[in-house]
C-alpha cells in the first residue's frame, strides 16, 4: 500500500510537470524522463513499456485539456477545413506515423539516455532560436503541401528524446516564414492526430498485456493531473507567440540539458550509478 501511495504521488507530480512543458516548446518527454532520475526515484524499476505508456497517457490528458481550453479556436479551424487543409494534415502526420511505427523501439533503446536527451534539447534549442530569426511574412490561409511535409518531418524528428514535438513543429513553421502566432497554431493543429495515434498504439499494447488495478490507478491519476495542469498552463501559449520568447525558451532548454549532464558527471566522479544507461 505504501508503494501504491508513492506511485500515486509521483503520478500527480509528473502530471503537474506535463502541463507547462506540453504548451511550451521545452520537450515534455525530456522532463518526464529525466525528472524522476534527477529526483532520485527508482524509475528504472518500472517496466519500460509501462513507463512509455504512462508518458503517452499524460500527453492524452494534455491534449484533452487543450481541446477544451482551445475549443473556439478548434471550431474555427474546422469551419475552414477543406481539401487543401486535409492534404496538409495528412502530410504532417505521415512522416511521424511511419517513423514511429518502424523506428520507435530502436529510438527508445538507443537514444533514451541522458546524453542523447541533453543533445536533443540543445540541438532543438539552437535550431529553434535560429529559425525565429526568419522573416514573418506568412500567416493563416497560406499553408501549402510543402509546409505540411516540413511539419511532418519536424514531428518525425521529435521522436528523438529531447527534441520536442512542439519545438520542432514551431521551428519548421518559422523556417517556412510563418508568423509566431500562426506557427504556434500550426504546431497545435498537427499535433492532435499524432497524439491520438500514439494513444491508440500504446493503449492497444496495454490492453493485450493487461494491467493491474494499481497500474490503472497510476495511469488514471496521471491523466487527471495532466489534464488539470494543462488547463492551468493554457495561457502560457500566449507567451510563446511574443517577440523574443523562443530564444529565451531555447536558453532554458540548454540550461536543463546542462543540468542533466552536470548531474551525470557528478555521479560518474563519485562512482554512483548513472541516471540511466545511454
Amino acid at each position: 500500500m505504501d508503494s501504491d501511495r508513492a506511485d500515486i504521488k509521483r503520478a500527480v507530480v509528473l502530471g503537474l510537470i506535463q502541463g507547462p512543458t506540453e504548451v511550451l516548446p521545452v520537450s515534455s518527454s525530456a522532463h518526464l524522463t529525466m525528472f524522476p532520475r534527477l529526483a532520485g526515484w527508482d524509475w528504472e524499476a518500472v517496466d519500460p513499456e509501462l513507463r512509455k505508456s504512462f508518458e503517452v497517457a499524460l500527453h492524452a490528458g494534455a491534449a484533452a485539456a487543450l481541446m477544451v481550453a482551445r475549443r473556439r479556436e478548434i471550431l474555427d479551424e474546422l469551419s475552414r477545413f477543406d481539401f487543401d487543409h486535409a492534404r496538409v494534415l495528412i502530410l504532417s502526420f505521415a512522416p511521424a506515423a511511419i517513423a514511429g511505427f518502424t523506428l520507435e523501439r530502436t529510438i527508445e533503446s538507443k537514444l533514451g539516455g541522458p546524453r542523447s536527451t541533453a543533445a536533443g534539447l540543445i540541438a532543438g534549442a539552437v535550431l529553434m532560436a535560429l529559425a525565429d530569426r526568419r522573416p514573418t511574412d506568412r500567416g493563416r490561409g497560406d499553408v501549402r503541401s510543402l509546409d505540411g511535409l516540413a511539419l511532418g518531418l519536424g514531428q518525425a524528428a521529435a521522436l528523438i528524446p529531447g527534441v520536442s514535438r512542439n519545438g520542432s513543429t514551431l521551428t519548421a513553421a518559422r523556417l517556412r516564414r510563418f508568423s509566431r502566432k500562426h506557427s504556434s497554431l500550426l504546431s497545435r493543429t498537427v499535433a492532435l492526430p499524432v497524439i491520438l495515434g500514439a494513444v491508440a498504439l500504446k493503449g492497444s499494447r496495454l490492453a493485450k498485456r493487461g494491467t493491474t488495478p494499481e497500474q490503472n490507478r497510476w495511469l488514471a491519476v496521471g491523466v487527471i493531473s495532466s489534464f488539470a495542469s494543462t488547463l492551468a498552463a493554457n495561457r502560457l501559449i500566449d507567451l510563446v507567440e511574443k517577440d523574443g520568447a523562443l530564444p529565451i525558451l531555447a536558453a532554458y532548454r540548454i540550461l536543463f540539458a546542462m543540468l542533466i549532464l552536470s548531474r551525470l558527471s557528478s555521479q560518474a566522479s563519485s562512482g554512483v550509478e548513472s541516471l540511466t544507461n545511454d
